[in-house]
């Protein structure tokens, strides 16, 4: 279990321009140092799609993929 940590302003603003810079612009993110890793958390875990998906429209599940198939592209540039 992981215990999260408060940054200060200055501390977390020179992350997100660190981050900035590799063009890492997700809110949610976990650093591996033993491992030089950053991985980017889905903002929205497959509970929660798998429940909305029984309550969309067909127009809203349209959108819904074409949103996905979005962010897949931008995480893997």
């Amino acid at each position: 279990m992981s215990i999260p940590q408060k940054l200060d302003k200055k501390t977390a603003n020179e992350l997100r321009s660190i981050l900035s810079s590799l063009n890492i612009t997700k809110n949610r993110i976990t650093i591996d140092l033993n491992n030089d890793t950053v991985e980017i958390e889905d903002e929205h875990n497959i509970n929660d799609i798998l429940e909305w998906a029984g309550i969309l429209t067909p127009e809203q599940g349209d959108e819904l993929i074409k949103s996905i198939k979005q962010n897949r592209d931008e995480n893997w540039d």
